[in-house]
């Protein structure tokens, strides 16, 4: 018997996945249990489609990314912070105040998703990497400038 898996099923594959199994597994555990329905033409032809379809948002989301990482690259971000001695401002930047600034920037970027080289405690120039999803890692630029006055 041919079934198309729903599921990921240990020792047999991965959902989308075409398998010939033994009747009484596929009757009596597989279909039951909803890891798995019969193959018929129609249920292949279905599959097909979805994975077609699935390919395509994909590779759009991908694109999008890498049209987000562009943006981001070609953009500086300015924070202006209290300085100190030897230009030591007070406190640190940190990916929070970053994710914010991109927020008013209009970019969704989520705080976790961002990764400073070093900590950010003195007047200066840094870079953050952001993860942005499907394999796309973007570098911005961040200059940390005293406050006037």
């Amino acid at each position: 018997m041919q079934v198309i898996l729903l599921d990921d099923v240990e020792h047999l594959g991965e959902q989308g996945d075409i398998h010939e199994v033994a009747d009484g597994y596929g009757r009596n555990y597989l279909i039951p249990q909803g890891l798995a329905r019969v193959a018929t033409d129609g249920a292949v032809h279905q599959l097909r489609d979805e994975q077609r379809q699935q390919a395509r948002k994909e590779a759009a989301k991908e694109e999008q990314a890498e049209e987000l990482k562009d943006e981001l690259e070609d953009m500086q971000v300015v924070f202006t912070a209290k300085v100190g001695e030897d230009n030591r401002i007070f406190g640190t930047v940190t990916t929070q105040q970053i994710a914010v600034e991109l927020s008013n920037r209009g970019f969704d970027i989520d705080r976790r998703d961002i990764e400073l080289d070093e900590d950010i405690r003195f007047v200066g120039a840094y870079t953050a990497t952001i993860d942005l999803g499907h394999d796309t890692i973007a570098t911005l630029d961040i200059q940390v400038i005293p406050e006037s006055g």
